[in-house]
């Protein structure tokens, strides 16, 4: 008589076959992320902001308090330091309208790729955050493994040893955004954005803290508190005609 397999054995073969095939691609990347989340992750989310710029020396160059609130895919508001000043910003999907005194001070055709792979990747179809990311120059036919912060990243969008491309990094395992790597148009420096200390949210997860490096060093960081998801958010809040009088939800 053969001998009996322990049950755990026996279920090895179920468990690999149910495991998702690695993606080949950034396209088959997002659409892993895409399927991971988007039954549950959260589609409003508010939190405050310390937002920190340091000096060459590493020493604090200036702090400010900022308020901030996200809908998710394509719209997020800053609100800059006090509320009496409504200074701040509001990113709606592929454009950006920036305000100094409650007043419009500019609007530009551009996208906040944070936004794009931290948040909207797990709310809209995979083919619009494929077309997205190719409108701002990533390859995302080139993927390699790497190791980052202890962890295996997928790499999209450069090789391995290349560190000048537009590239974006995202956790093998949780399938989650860690780090965004963009060019000057000449590729001599970059800058570096890296999501820190992520943590659980109902259906989803955050990152708490938010690095921005240059040279090597760090030239930026973002820490947030006071977090909450799944909120019912006025849509004034994203429009940039009430930016001065929509109401804000912090206050």
């Amino acid at each position: 008589m053969r001998p009996l397999l322990p049950l755990s054995l026996l279920a090895v073969p179920a468990l690999l076959a149910a495991q998702p095939a690695a993606p080949g691609n950034g396209t088959q990347l997002l659409a892993a992320m895409h399927a991971r989340y988007a039954a549950t992750w959260y589609p409003t989310l508010t939190f405050t902001q310390k937002s920190i710029w340091y000096k060459p020396d590493g020493s604090e160059a200036r702090v400010q308090t900022w308020h901030e609130a996200l809908q998710a895919p394509g719209l997020l508001r800053i609100d800059m330091g006090d509320a009496p000043a409504r200074d701040g910003a509001i990113f709606r999907h592929d454009s950006t309208y920036r305000f100094t005194a409650g007043k419009l001070a500019g609007a530009t055709a551009e996208r906040n790729l944070l936004l794009v792979l931290g948040f909207d990747v797990y709310k809209q179809p995979p083919s619009h955050t494929a077309d997205v990311l190719r409108a701002e120059g990533i390859d995302l036919g080139t993927l390699h493994r790497q190791t980052f912060q202890g962890r295996t990243v997928y790499v999209v969008g450069a090789a391995a040893g290349d560190t000048l491309s537009p590239q974006f990094w995202v956790d093998a395992r949780r399938l989650l955004f860690v780090r965004l790597i963009q060019p000057n148009k000449a590729r001599t420096s970059v800058q570096d954005v890296r999501f820190n200390k992520y943590v659980r949210k109902p259906g989803g997860w955050l990152a708490d803290q938010v690095q921005v490096l240059s040279g090597g060093k760090l030239v930026y960081e973002e820490d947030y508190s006071d977090v909450k998801v799944n909120m019912k958010l006025d849509p004034a809040l994203f429009d940039p005609a009430a930016w001065a009088t929509a109401p804000l939800w912090w206050k």
